[in-house]
């Protein structure tokens, strides 16, 4: 008995979430871009600039390395 309550739950709590993924697929398509003919509206990603967050990236990237590295260096002289 307690076997079939699991399954039950099991296959109610599946077809629940099926159910509710549906209406993620009832949005229609975006609007076509206006502009007429200019090539440089239809350019993937739009106009955002990526620099600043590109470079704020590799520092913090730079950062952690350098943590990480200080880290091992610091256990090396400890041991």
């Amino acid at each position: 008995m307690k076997d079939l309550k699991s399954y039950i739950i099991k296959v109610f709590v599946i077809v629940l979430l099926v159910w509710a993924s549906s209406p993620l697929y009832a949005q229609g398509p975006p609007p076509p871009p206006s502009g007429g003919n200019n090539t440089n509206n239809n350019q993937l990603g739009g106009n955002a600039p990526i620099g600043g967050g590109l470079f704020i990236l590799i520092s913090l990237g730079a950062a952690y390395g350098g943590k990480k590295y200080y880290d091992k260096k610091k256990d090396k002289l400890e041991d």
